[in-house]
């Protein structure tokens, strides 16, 4: 059974890495960065900012 499974699955690697083609170099990229990725990165300031705000208040509770 695993002799079938490792098959299988070696099988499937070699045919998915023959058959994905290379494209062209210097293309245009696939993931263009738009305003998505702008809008997590705010968020994740904001999340941070938040962080750095709830541990000083409670540090400034424990002094």
């Amino acid at each position: 059974m695993k002799r079938l499974f490792l098959m299988i699955y070696l099988i499937s690697v070699v045919y998915y890495a023959i058959a994905e083609d290379p494209g062209l170099p210097g293309g245009d990229p696939d993931v263009p960065i738009d305003g998505g990725t702008v809008v997590l990165l705010a968020a994740g300031v904001a999340y941070g900012v938040r962080s750095i705000k709830k541990r000083n208040e409670q540090k400034k509770e424990g002094s």
